[in-house]
């Protein structure tokens, strides 16, 4: 077993097509020569697909992103990253290269990246191909917030409850929302949307989807996790909301949010699990705002 091992490393390490492999928080821990010298990385490295990214967007190298938002654009990937078994898709490289990518998650989270050089083939399609590609981005993403919309994570509670291993579901909706706009204004509403969303997909993992339903409600969903855990990573948002200040003019502002958890159960529906977390939601509400509440088992 140990030889064969060897064998296909030796065969990733040297092949053409660029291999890498991601773990469930979405850390680099593998990428063989191809993949390497494409996107620089050091054969010591293991950074996290986000720095990358980035480090490689300042440097004016690597994929070619052409939204003049960095931020904005990483936000909206990382709501779609690896949220479904597999994808593929057509990039460009800052070097003149297109490359045919292929991502595959496995049920440990653990994800499988295959690229092949396609420069030369059918060219002709190719703004038929981006143009759909961009279509589709924004058929699943919340336009304002800009991350995944009410189609995309209602698909992914689909997903969720088609596996053994199931999960939770949460919503989470922010506090005296319409307070804030009537005294603040819908801009300053906008703003803090927008806060919110950026904060909590910074905290979520890969396999994880969080997505804005409406308004002011959210959806986070977390597949493979038990509501203690779920209750704990939610309590881990929450404080890292409660410390954020998103208006400059009004420097002593704060929000908070709340939320309701529900654990997915043999012959749960997506329905069935919506309702039990909109009433454990309701229970956070009336227990005072700005707290997390398990739905009854």
């Amino acid at each position: 077993m140990d030889e064969l091992r060897q064998q296909l490393f030796d065969m990733f390490e040297h092949s053409g097509p660029l291999v890498a492999a991601y773990d469930a928080f979405d850390r680099l821990r593998y990428a063989n020569i191809a993949f390497r010298s494409t996107f620089f990385v050091a054969p010591d490295e293991e950074p996290l697909w986000s720095e990358l990214m980035r480090r490689n967007y300042r440097a004016g190298r690597g994929t070619v992103i052409s939204d003049p938002d960095f931020d904005a654009w990483l936000l909206s990937t990382l709501s779609r990253r690896g949220k479904t078994e597999f994808r593929a898709f057509e990039t460009n490289l800052a070097d003149g290269r297109w490359l045919w990518m292929t991502e595959s998650v496995g049920n440990d989270g653990w994800m499988l990246c295959i690229a092949t050089d396609v420069t030369g083939l059918r060219e002709s399609g190719r703004s038929v191909r981006q143009h759909r590609d961009t279509a589709l981005k924004a058929a699943q993403t919340d336009e304002l917030t800009g991350v995944a919309n009410r189609r995309f994570v209602t698909a992914r509670i689909e997903a969720m409850l088609a596996t053994a291993n199931q999960g939770c579901l949460c919503i989470l909706d922010l506090d005296n929302f319409k307070y804030i706009n009537d005294r603040f204004g819908h801009p300053a509403g906008d703003i803090i949307l927008r806060d919110f969303s950026r904060r909590i997909q910074e905290q979520v993992r890969r396999a994880d989807c969080f997505g804005r339903i409406g308004g002011e409600e959210f959806i986070l969903v977390l597949p493979r996790t038990s509501a203690k855990q779920a209750e704990l990573i939610v309590e881990r948002m929450l404080s890292t909301t409660r410390m954020s200040r998103p208006l400059v003019d009004r420097p002593d502002f704060q929000y908070t949010f709340s939320a309701g958890i529900t654990e997915a159960t043999d012959g749960d529906n997506s329905d069935m699990l919506l309702l039990r977390a909109d009433q454990a939601l309701y229970s956070a509400k009336m227990d005072g705002r700005n707290r997390v509440c398990l739905a009854a088992a």
